[in-house]
């Protein structure tokens, strides 16, 4: 059973306590309104109460809004846990990519040693240092791998993912993270990530039957997916535009294999902006990728 479970987080310009939401906090009822539930069929647990607020970048972990990044951690995970424990597959209507380390502890919580499959366009492997912005959804990577702030590696009992577990799809910010500073997956002996062109070279379906395989061959596995890995022609309601990201065809092809797999336990949906998505195409155009690539 596929259990939609919304996670209304904003790290962009997080607002402080009382603002109206706003930004990706407002996703999982745009998509609700889209029809998300009705088109995976799935059954609706609702939003867990959960918000990043507070302008401020911690001294210690250089995460803005550290302190409900931290809550929010431990809420999501134990959300996950328990749907995971109970037989079901949990979709994340996110929200911000800051909820996946706290999903991948859930699932990891509930199953033992747990692989994932990241859909992005950015590698995401910024720490409290490098990351020019302090924004959580800069560390996600870093996070799960054991690169990131220590504070946050810890409320999640990582590193969480072994090199062989992961597969990078996707990205193409390489250069800015180098001139940033951030790491790179090989440095910490993971594999390098596929970009766009990457994977056109080997067929879309290909590339994602192969993730499938090496991920499945060590047990269960998560899939995350931003949807800043779309190009900002086909899929302009994010806050992060970026050329050169793949078509909706595309990464239909590529997720299709993916979540046809019964070791696929969770999927996680971030960055979709329906404040920059006024007639609600793009969110039409999210939920039809997820029932084409969740109908069984």
């Amino acid at each position: 059973m596929i259990t939609v479970v919304g996670v209304p987080i904003d790290c962009v310009g997080v607002p402080e306590a009382g603002d109206p939401p706003f930004g990706t906090e407002l996703a999982p009822a745009a998509l609700r309104e889209a029809g998300l539930v009705a088109a995976v069929g799935g059954r609706d647990a609702g939003d867990v109460p959960v918000r990043l607020v507070g302008k401020g970048r911690d001294e210690q972990t250089g995460v803005i809004a550290w302190p409900s990044v931290r809550s929010m951690t431990g809420v999501v995970r134990g959300a996950v846990r328990d749907l995971v424990a109970a037989g079901d597959r949990p979709l994340l209507a996110g929200g911000c990519c800051t909820l996946l380390p706290a999903a991948l502890a859930g699932a990891r919580d509930a199953l033992g040693g747990i692989g994932l499959a990241y859909l992005d366009g950015h590698l995401d492997l910024y720490d409290g240092r490098t990351s020019p912005t302090g924004e959580p959804a800069d560390m996600p990577i870093s996070v799960v791998t054991g690169h990131g702030p220590a504070a946050w590696v810890d409320a999640v009992g990582g590193p969480l993912v072994a090199p062989e577990r992961l597969r990078l799809l996707g990205a193409r910010d390489r250069h800015e993270a180098v001139e940033y500073g951030s790491v790179l997956p090989e440095q910490l002996g993971y594999p390098p990530e596929s970009t766009p062109d990457d994977l056109h070279e080997q067929g879309m379906t290909d590339s994602g039957q192969q993730a499938r395989d090496v991920l499945a061959q060590g047990g269960p596995y998560w899939v995350h997916l931003d949807v800043d890995v779309l190009d900002e022609r086909a899929f302009p309601a994010t806050d992060y535009l970026m050329p050169g990201g793949l078509r909706l065809p595309d990464l239909r092809d590529l997720m299709r294999p993916l979540t046809a797999a019964d070791a696929m336990i969770g999927l996680s949906v971030a960055c979709y902006n329906p404040a920059k998505d006024p007639g609600r195409a793009c969110a039409t155009a999210l939920v039809g990728l997820l029932r084409d690539v969740l109908s069984r």
